[in-house]
Protein backbone atom coordinates (compact mmCIF):
# COMPACT_ATOMS: atom_id res chain seq x y z
CA UNK A 1 0.00 0.00 0.00
CA UNK A 2 1.29 3.44 -1.31
CA UNK A 3 0.86 6.14 1.32
CA UNK A 4 0.80 9.65 0.05
CA UNK A 5 3.37 12.04 1.90
CA UNK A 6 0.91 14.02 3.21
CA UNK A 7 -0.96 11.59 5.15
CA UNK A 8 2.31 11.73 7.39
CA UNK A 9 1.26 15.49 8.18
CA UNK A 10 -1.38 13.96 10.09
CA UNK A 11 1.05 12.96 12.73
CA UNK A 12 2.28 16.07 13.22
CA UNK A 13 -1.24 17.79 13.29
CA UNK A 14 -1.24 15.31 16.33
CA UNK A 15 1.80 17.27 17.63
CA UNK A 16 0.78 20.15 17.01
CA UNK A 17 -2.66 19.97 18.83
CA UNK A 18 -2.45 22.25 21.31
CA UNK A 19 -0.98 24.96 18.79
CA UNK A 20 -3.78 24.42 16.57
CA UNK A 21 -6.22 24.63 19.31
CA UNK A 22 -4.91 28.47 20.62
CA UNK A 23 -4.23 29.84 17.07
CA UNK A 24 -8.19 29.24 15.95
CA UNK A 25 -8.83 31.81 18.54
CA UNK A 26 -6.50 34.55 16.96
CA UNK A 27 -8.52 36.98 14.93
CA UNK A 28 -6.15 37.97 12.06
CA UNK A 29 -7.84 40.91 10.82
CA UNK A 30 -9.25 42.49 7.10
CA UNK A 31 -6.24 43.22 6.09
CA UNK A 32 -3.95 39.95 6.53
CA UNK A 33 -3.17 38.86 3.52
CA UNK A 34 -1.52 35.25 1.85
CA UNK A 35 -2.01 31.88 3.57
CA UNK A 36 -4.76 30.87 5.37
CA UNK A 37 -4.04 27.65 6.87
CA UNK A 38 -7.66 25.51 7.39
CA UNK A 39 -8.21 21.83 8.53
CA UNK A 40 -11.71 22.74 6.79
CA UNK A 41 -10.72 20.92 3.45
CA UNK A 42 -8.41 23.14 1.90
CA UNK A 43 -4.69 21.55 0.07
CA UNK A 44 -2.23 22.85 1.83
CA UNK A 45 0.67 24.14 -0.66
CA UNK A 46 3.69 21.91 -0.89
CA UNK A 47 6.02 24.60 0.63
CA UNK A 48 3.06 24.68 4.00
CA UNK A 49 3.09 21.14 4.13
CA UNK A 50 7.36 21.31 4.48
CA UNK A 51 7.02 23.79 6.75
CA UNK A 52 4.68 22.14 9.02
CA UNK A 53 6.67 18.92 8.99
CA UNK A 54 9.54 20.12 10.07
CA UNK A 55 7.87 22.03 12.86
CA UNK A 56 6.01 19.00 13.68
CA UNK A 57 9.32 17.12 13.77
CA UNK A 58 11.55 19.69 15.96
CA UNK A 59 8.66 20.01 18.86
CA UNK A 60 8.03 16.06 18.48
CA UNK A 61 10.32 15.48 21.54
CA UNK A 62 8.69 17.74 23.55
CA UNK A 63 5.30 16.32 23.15
CA UNK A 64 6.29 12.75 22.90
CA UNK A 65 7.16 14.17 27.15
CA UNK A 66 3.99 15.76 27.22
CA UNK A 67 1.47 13.44 25.49
CA UNK A 68 2.44 9.89 26.55
CA UNK A 69 3.57 8.03 29.29
CA UNK A 70 7.44 8.76 28.88
CA UNK A 71 7.41 11.43 31.75
CA UNK A 72 5.96 9.33 34.53
CA UNK A 73 8.49 6.23 33.56
CA UNK A 74 11.79 8.66 33.61
CA UNK A 75 10.65 10.13 36.60
CA UNK A 76 10.36 6.84 38.67
CA UNK A 77 13.70 5.47 36.94
CA UNK A 78 15.64 8.19 38.09
CA UNK A 79 14.18 7.92 41.92
CA UNK A 80 15.51 4.28 41.55
CA UNK A 81 19.05 5.51 40.99
CA UNK A 82 18.77 8.27 43.75
CA UNK A 83 17.18 5.17 46.22
CA UNK A 84 20.03 2.87 45.25
CA UNK A 85 22.75 5.88 45.43
CA UNK A 86 24.75 4.43 42.37
CA UNK A 87 25.57 7.86 41.37
CA UNK A 88 25.67 7.52 37.37
CA UNK A 89 24.71 3.69 37.18
CA UNK A 90 22.95 3.70 35.24
CA UNK A 91 23.75 6.04 33.16
CA UNK A 92 20.88 9.23 32.42
CA UNK A 93 21.35 8.02 28.85
CA UNK A 94 20.71 4.68 30.03
CA UNK A 95 17.79 5.61 31.95
CA UNK A 96 16.43 7.54 29.07
CA UNK A 97 16.73 5.35 26.58
CA UNK A 98 14.73 2.65 28.79
CA UNK A 99 12.26 5.02 29.48
CA UNK A 100 11.76 5.77 25.93
CA UNK A 101 11.58 1.93 24.56
CA UNK A 102 8.83 1.46 27.49
CA UNK A 103 6.97 4.26 26.13
CA UNK A 104 6.81 2.67 22.51
CA UNK A 105 5.88 -0.25 24.41
CA UNK A 106 3.02 0.68 26.38
CA UNK A 107 1.43 3.60 23.71
CA UNK A 108 2.17 1.03 20.71
CA UNK A 109 -1.68 -0.20 21.10
CA UNK A 110 -2.50 4.06 20.89
CA UNK A 111 -0.16 4.28 17.63
CA UNK A 112 -1.46 1.62 15.93
CA UNK A 113 -4.89 2.86 15.91
CA UNK A 114 -4.16 6.45 15.26
CA UNK A 115 -2.18 5.17 12.39
CA UNK A 116 -5.24 2.63 10.92
CA UNK A 117 -7.98 4.91 11.99
CA UNK A 118 -6.46 8.07 10.67
CA UNK A 119 -3.45 7.88 8.47
CA UNK A 120 -4.34 4.77 6.41
CA UNK A 121 -7.55 6.15 5.59
CA UNK A 122 -6.42 10.01 4.77
CA UNK A 123 -3.72 8.26 2.11
CA UNK A 124 -6.57 6.02 0.47
CA UNK A 125 -8.28 9.72 0.05
CA UNK A 126 -11.42 8.25 2.34
CA UNK A 127 -11.27 11.12 4.82
CA UNK A 128 -10.41 15.11 4.46
CA UNK A 129 -7.44 16.33 6.70
CA UNK A 130 -10.05 17.41 9.34
CA UNK A 131 -11.54 14.47 9.77
CA UNK A 132 -7.62 12.47 9.97
CA UNK A 133 -7.02 14.97 12.60
CA UNK A 134 -9.89 14.36 14.52
CA UNK A 135 -9.80 10.76 14.65
CA UNK A 136 -5.86 11.18 15.82
CA UNK A 137 -7.10 13.36 18.83
CA UNK A 138 -9.45 10.69 19.97
CA UNK A 139 -7.04 8.00 21.25
CA UNK A 140 -4.25 10.13 22.56
CA UNK A 141 -6.83 12.32 24.40
CA UNK A 142 -8.57 9.58 25.99
CA UNK A 143 -5.42 7.63 27.18
CA UNK A 144 -4.54 10.91 28.88
CA UNK A 145 -7.82 11.64 30.57
CA UNK A 146 -7.69 8.12 31.50
CA UNK A 147 -4.48 9.21 33.31
CA UNK A 148 -5.26 12.17 34.57
CA UNK A 149 -6.65 12.40 38.46
CA UNK A 150 -9.69 14.45 38.28
CA UNK A 151 -8.58 17.12 40.45
CA UNK A 152 -5.67 18.04 38.06
CA UNK A 153 -8.55 17.90 35.55
CA UNK A 154 -10.69 20.10 37.45
CA UNK A 155 -7.66 22.55 38.41
CA UNK A 156 -7.16 23.16 34.65
CA UNK A 157 -10.80 23.56 33.78
CA UNK A 158 -11.34 26.43 36.38
CA UNK A 159 -8.46 28.27 35.43
CA UNK A 160 -9.50 28.50 31.72
CA UNK A 161 -13.02 29.07 32.86
CA UNK A 162 -14.58 26.23 31.39
CA UNK A 163 -17.63 25.16 32.25
CA UNK A 164 -18.85 21.67 33.02
CA UNK A 165 -18.46 19.28 29.78
CA UNK A 166 -20.60 15.84 29.88
CA UNK A 167 -18.32 14.07 28.38
CA UNK A 168 -14.38 13.66 27.84
CA UNK A 169 -14.28 14.46 24.21
CA UNK A 170 -15.55 18.07 24.64
CA UNK A 171 -12.46 18.81 26.90
CA UNK A 172 -10.15 20.70 24.80
CA UNK A 173 -6.33 19.47 24.81
CA UNK A 174 -5.02 22.90 25.97
CA UNK A 175 -6.67 21.68 29.33
CA UNK A 176 -6.16 17.85 28.85
CA UNK A 177 -2.17 18.53 28.44
CA UNK A 178 -1.26 20.03 31.53
CA UNK A 179 -3.07 18.84 33.35
CA UNK A 180 -2.55 14.83 32.27
CA UNK A 181 1.55 15.99 32.99
CA UNK A 182 0.72 17.51 36.50
CA UNK A 183 -1.24 14.17 37.50
CA UNK A 184 1.42 12.16 35.84
CA UNK A 185 4.24 14.29 37.98
CA UNK A 186 2.12 13.35 41.01
CA UNK A 187 1.78 9.51 40.29
CA UNK A 188 5.87 9.36 39.43
CA UNK A 189 6.56 11.01 42.97
CA UNK A 190 4.28 8.39 44.86
CA UNK A 191 5.70 5.89 43.22
CA UNK A 192 9.62 6.83 43.73
CA UNK A 193 8.58 7.32 47.67
CA UNK A 194 7.68 4.02 47.68
CA UNK A 195 10.71 2.46 46.12
CA UNK A 196 12.82 4.64 48.37
CA UNK A 197 11.56 2.92 51.89
CA UNK A 198 13.15 -0.40 51.97
CA UNK A 199 16.29 1.10 50.80
CA UNK A 200 15.97 4.31 53.18
CA UNK A 201 15.45 1.33 55.99
CA UNK A 202 19.17 0.33 54.75
CA UNK A 203 20.45 3.31 55.31
CA UNK A 204 19.23 4.04 58.71
CA UNK A 205 20.04 0.39 60.09
CA UNK A 206 23.77 0.74 58.82
CA UNK A 207 23.65 4.59 60.32
CA UNK A 208 22.85 2.93 63.52
CA UNK A 209 25.26 0.50 63.74
CA UNK A 210 27.80 2.46 62.82
CA UNK A 211 27.15 5.06 65.57
CA UNK A 212 27.02 2.18 67.99
CA UNK A 213 30.36 0.68 67.31
CA UNK A 214 31.70 4.40 67.39
CA UNK A 215 32.79 4.42 63.29
CA UNK A 216 31.29 7.84 62.98
CA UNK A 217 34.04 8.43 60.69
CA UNK A 218 33.13 5.63 58.45
CA UNK A 219 30.49 6.86 55.62
CA UNK A 220 27.48 5.03 55.99
CA UNK A 221 26.64 4.93 52.33
CA UNK A 222 29.89 3.13 51.63
CA UNK A 223 28.69 -0.01 53.80
CA UNK A 224 24.75 0.40 53.07
CA UNK A 225 25.36 0.65 49.55
CA UNK A 226 26.40 -3.52 48.49
CA UNK A 227 23.40 -4.56 51.00
CA UNK A 228 21.01 -2.25 48.96
CA UNK A 229 22.32 -3.60 45.78
CA UNK A 230 22.33 -7.32 47.03
CA UNK A 231 18.41 -6.51 48.07
CA UNK A 232 17.75 -5.16 44.84
CA UNK A 233 19.04 -8.07 43.29
CA UNK A 234 17.73 -10.58 45.34
CA UNK A 235 13.76 -9.66 44.66
CA UNK A 236 14.62 -9.08 40.43
CA UNK A 237 14.70 -4.95 41.34
CA UNK A 238 14.31 -4.47 37.50
CA UNK A 239 11.72 -6.90 36.93
CA UNK A 240 9.46 -5.41 39.63
CA UNK A 241 9.82 -2.03 38.49
CA UNK A 242 9.28 -2.44 34.97
CA UNK A 243 6.25 -4.71 35.79
CA UNK A 244 4.94 -2.02 38.16
CA UNK A 245 5.55 1.02 35.96
CA UNK A 246 3.81 -0.84 32.93
CA UNK A 247 0.54 -2.05 35.02
CA UNK A 248 -0.08 1.45 36.09
CA UNK A 249 -0.53 2.37 32.62
CA UNK A 250 -3.50 -0.66 32.31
Amino acid sequence: MTVRPRAWLIIGFLLLAPVVGWSQQVNLGPDAVGLRLSLEGENFTRAVNIFLLITALSLAPAFVMMMTSFTRIVVVLSFLRQALGTQQAPSAKIITSLALFLTFFIMQPIWQEIYQESVVAFSQGEITEAEAFRRAEEPIKRFMISQTREQSLLLFMDLVALDTVSTDAEVPLQVVIPAFMVSELQTAFQMGFLIYLPFLVIDAVVATFLMSMGMMMLPPMMISLPFKLLLFIMVDGWTLIVRAVVSSFA
